[in-house]
């Protein structure tokens, strides 16, 4: 199950409708508590894509340097991305099965005509294929953690 702050929710669902008809991308950060995670955070990165960034999204290695560091520094734990698919569903591309890692989790956020339609999240199996994470807002009170 991966578990996501409201907070967190809100910012992703308006970044995405911010950079419409693009794709935004950010990062998951938060913690594991056996099998569930829970979202804590997102940082929002730019999409450095060069050409058509309706159907593509591109993150720097710089931006991913910025967000192990932030992690460390912070005591959470990176656990994935996120992007929008302007104008298609919040399933994952075949692009976006072949240049996914595993151990992320990968939230999609359908943006259709300027506005928040869906949110799923992914990762890949032993496989190398997706399978749907269950994503509920906010951790029950078990899996809370301390004020970070």
């Amino acid at each position: 199950m991966l578990y996501i702050a409201q907070e967190a929710k809100k910012q992703i669902i308006e970044d995405g409708i911010r950079t419409f008809p693009d794709e935004c991308c950010g990062f998951l950060f938060g913690r594991e508590k056996g099998e569930d995670r829970i979202i804590d955070k997102i940082t929002v990165v730019t999409n450095v894509k060069e050409g058509d960034k309706r159907r593509r999204f591109k993150i720097s290695a710089t931006d991913y340097l910025k967000a192990e560091k932030y992690a460390v520094e912070n005591s959470l734990i990176l656990l994935g991305v996120y992007h929008s698919h302007p104008n298609h569903p919040s399933v994952p591309s075949e692009h976006d099965r072949v240049v996914a890692q595993p151990y992320f989790s990968y939230i999609i956020e359908s943006i259709q005509d300027g506005k928040f339609a869906t949110l799923q999240s992914w990762r890949l199996n032993d496989d190398f294929q997706f399978e749907e994470e269950q994503v509920k807002e906010s951790a029950p009170a078990s899996l809370s953690a301390s004020k970070i």
